[in-house]
Formats: structure tokens, C-alpha cells, sequence
């Protein structure tokens, strides 16, 4: 049985040359037949555009798993969209690749803002961690005891919290004063926060 459109878009790539199209159907004739519902002209196209396809996702997205997601995804909307294709506003091959780069970007926004809700969430539950040892301290703590407590926790830890929430520091000015990554930092953090509420026998 002949492979399907989808199917054949959704199969893995690999960055191989692509054959060329048939001399005598240009991409744009293609794509018109694509439009009709031509799955040898599809094929074609396929052929034609799978590497270039698969090497621009991949300098955008950079992880090749994401790369191949992203070009499936691209010949997906080449078959059931090919209709919009208007040879007036540029070639074919122009249209693909913007495609292309279109949905990569897509990608890479999508993976950035998943990562950014992570970040929200991690920074929002150290502020609540915060706010309880602060406020333990403030209600009578004896200083000995925080700075028994302080001890306990790692040199990094205890330089960050110290600078973050005793002098003031933001975090960027912490990991430019200890020369560390932003993130390091944070996760210390929140780590050396959680040990310190839990010596100070802080409930949360």
C-alpha cells in the first residue's frame, strides 16, 4: 500500500540532500498540485525540501529530536495547507522556509516560557520561604540561635542568604559577587532557606 502523505510527514528525518524535483514541475507548480490533493507531487516536495527543512529547525531549535518534531510539523501544514501558498508574495522555496522558521521559533518561545512558569514558581515558593524565616527572626529568635543555624548550612549557602536577605543584595548581585551562575545561586538558595527554617524549627 503507498505511504500516505501524513505518514511520510511523519516519519524521522535526516539531514541528507534532498533529490531534486522533477525538472519539469518547478516547487511552485508543486505546491499547486500539492493544493489539489496530488500526493506524488507532495512526495516530490518531500524529497526536495526535507533536508533544508530539518537543517533550519535544527540551527534554530538546536536539539535534533525538537529539529524533527518541527519539520513533521511543517510538511504536516505543507499537505493540508498548500492552498494558501501565494506565488504573488514569493517563491515556494520561500514560503517553506519561512514556514520553517515560523514554527521553529514557535518551538523555541513555547519551550522558553514553559521554563520561565518553572522559574516563577520556584522563585514564589523561596519568597514564602523567606518571609517565614524573616519572620521567626523578627519575632524573638535570639541571634545566637540564627547564627548557629547559619553554621549548619554549606559556604555558599550561607554567603548567599547572608548577602540576599541580611544585606540587601538581589539575587543578580549575589551571583555577580560570588561569581556564580544566576541560577546556582538561586537554587542555594532556596535550599540553605529550607535548612535554615527547618534548624530554627520554623513551622511553614
Amino acid at each position: 500500500m503507498p505511504e500516505s502523505p501524513s505518514a511520510r510527514a511523519g516519519r524521522p528525518l535526516a539531514a541528507v540532500p534532498g533529490d531534486p524535483p522533477d525538472p519539469g514541475r518547478t516547487p511552485e507548480e508543486l505546491l499547486r498540485l500539492t493544493a489539489m490533493g496530488r500526493e506524488d507531487a507532495f512526495e516530490q516536495l518531500y524529497d526536495a525540501f526535507a533536508a533544508r527543512v530539518f537543517g533550519l529547525a535544527r540551527r534554530v531549535v538546536r536539539d535534533p529530536s525538537q529539529a524533527e518534531e518541527v519539520a513533521q510539523e511543517v510538511f504536516l501544514e505543507i499537505w493540508r495547507r498548500a492552498s494558501r501558498y501565494d506565488r504573488t508574495k514569493g517563491s515556494a522555496t520561500s514560503w517553506i522556509m519561512t514556514l520553517t522558521h515560523a514554527r521553529a521559533v514557535d518551538r523555541v518561545r513555547s519551550a522558553q516560557a514553559a521554563t520561565d512558569r518553572e522559574l516563577r514558581v520556584a522563585h514564589a515558593s523561596t519568597e514564602r520561604d523567606v518571609d517565614t524565616v524573616v519572620e521567626a527572626v523578627e519575632s524573638g529568635f535570639e541571634r545566637r540561635a540564627v547564627q548557629r543555624c547559619l553554621g549548619t548550612l554549606t559556604e555558599l549557602q550561607r554567603e548567599s542568604i547572608t548577602l540576599a536577605y541580611f544585606s540587601g543584595y538581589t539575587y543578580r548581585e549575589v551571583a555577580e559577587l560570588l561569581t556564580a551562575p544566576l541560577p546556582t545561586i538561586k537554587t542555594r538558595l532556596r535550599d540553605g532557606l529550607i535548612r535554615l527554617r527547618d534548624c530554627l524549627g520554623v513551622t511553614s
